[in-house]
């Protein structure tokens, strides 16, 4: 297993591993497959925000899952927060994959000098819950009946991990 930088190469795996939690999971409160118009915007968009897409892969290439961040909201007091996710496909999950690609996010965000990382997960997702408890995230909330899917409302609860950076934080 390799950690890498993700580039539009690796677009069509990505693609495949938003459509399958997509389809068949709330880990996206989204009902309609993602299409490689949507994927390429999404990389010009973290381009843009220089926000990292990793990607944790095989010694034959394959994607294992990725990992990236963004702008938690869209205003200026929010410039330290960012919100992460962490995907992995379906046949590589329990293998620790998960835990090295948000270890990397972390260290990333670090280096950006941010000093948030929020994580938005249905609360119904105890791997993932259990995952960021692990490495030191805590709850900071729940909002009860967010999202609907599969017939059912959805409670979201927010994880949050304090950064020690940056050290010299500024207005403006």
């Amino acid at each position: 297993m390799n950690l890498i930088r993700c580039d539009q190469a690796y677009s069509g795996q990505i693609l495949d591993i938003f459509n399958d939690a997509i389809l068949n999971s709330t880990a996206l409160y989204e009902y309609k497959p993602r299409t490689p118009e949507v994927i390429t915007a999404w990389f010009e968009n973290k381009k843009r925000g220089n926000y990292p897409v990793i990607g944790l892969v095989t010694e034959s290439g394959e994607l294992m899952g990725f990992g990236s961040y963004g702008a938690f909201r869209a205003f200026p007091g929010y410039k330290y927060t960012v919100e992460h996710s962490v995907y992995v496909a379906a046949k590589y999950r329990g293998r620790g994959a998960g835990k090295l690609l948000l270890q990397e996010i972390v260290r990333h965000a670090r280096e950006q000098n941010y000093h948030l990382l929020i994580g938005v997960i249905d609360s119904q997702n105890t791997v993932s819950i259990n995952l960021h408890k692990r490495l030191g995230f805590q709850h900071a909330g729940t909002i009860k009946q967010s999202g609907f899917k599969f017939g059912r409302w959805l409670d979201v609860d927010f994880y949050q991990l304090t950064l020690d950076t940056p050290v010299n934080p500024i207005d403006g």
